[in-house]
């Protein structure tokens, strides 16, 4: 990931509200195209101008070539709030980050944890994310059906993992082939399918069950054939149904 400088500079008179309505639309856009990641984005006011800092998965994440038509509609607000088109300039690259893929993999998986803010679509060869804006628009002219799936997802995971409040219901929608989340996110892999042509999984989340004999005989919960691979995929995945389009890990109870 990249650390981007962005600065607004009025060229005419305007108003606080304008400026801060234009500039957070403007960044609704980019971060609904996955343009930008995070959902925070402090804005300093300076002497004639505003500037905020910003993590893009790639050093030209902000080019306008990647504008989403909600994006370039954006940009005319900004005009019309009295501010120049953002002046970019990049920072530099975050150590504690990973690195976006950088070829095309012959498979990828729709994944994301709660400890991510990257995007959730991942490579097949090392789990690196890919850019959502890199893909083709999955709907309505941006990425937003994926951001906003990775987000609801992200929720059950936290929730599960904090196991004060809502555990059972937050771990069925992200384990369960039963629950909405997963159907919105199984739909979801295979547009992205479409329009990539390139085979894309979904990962099933597991944790529980009653044992390890129990778990390493576990059967693709759509078909029910054997899913079991002879070696995890890295380091995460032990089953894998291509048919099905499914990944999933040996109960977390029970994997090394």
């Amino acid at each position: 990931m990249y650390i981007n400088d962005v600065i607004f500079e009025c060229y005419q008179d305007t108003t606080f509200d304008q400026v801060e309505r234009s500039i957070n639309q403007y960044l609704d856009a980019l971060r609904y195209q996955g343009q930008i990641l995070g959902r925070e984005f402090p804005i300093a006011i300076k002497d004639g101008y505003f500037q905020l800092r910003l993590v893009t998965p790639e050093p030209n994440s902000l080019h306008g070539s990647f504008l989403s038509p909600q994006g370039k509609k954006a940009i005319e607000g900004l005009k019309q709030a009295g501010l120049l088109s953002p002046k970019i300039k990049l920072v530099g690259e975050d150590l504690n980050s990973q690195a976006s893929a950088d070829t095309q993999p012959p498979w990828q998986i729709l994944y994301t944890t709660y400890v991510h803010t990257c995007s959730p679509l991942r490579s097949g060869l090392d789990l690196s994310p890919i850019p959502l804006y890199q893909i083709p628009t999955i709907a309505n002219g941006s990425q937003k059906q994926a951001i906003k799936w990775q987000e609801d997802w992200e929720a059950c995971d936290q929730l599960q993992m904090n196991g004060s409040i809502l555990e059972h219901g937050a771990l069925h929608e992200i384990s369960s082939t039963d629950s909405q989340l997963f159907r919105r996110g199984y739909d979801l892999a295979k547009r992205i399918e479409y329009l990539t042509k390139v085979p894309t999984y979904y990962y099933l989340y597991r944790v529980g069950g009653g044992s390890l004999a129990q778990e390493q005989a576990r059967t693709c919960p759509r078909c029910q054939q054997d899913w079991r691979l002879p070696e995890p995929e890295l380091d995460i995945f032990d089953f894998k149904c291509e048919p099905c389009r499914l990944v999933s890990n040996l109960s977390w109870d029970f994997k090394k």
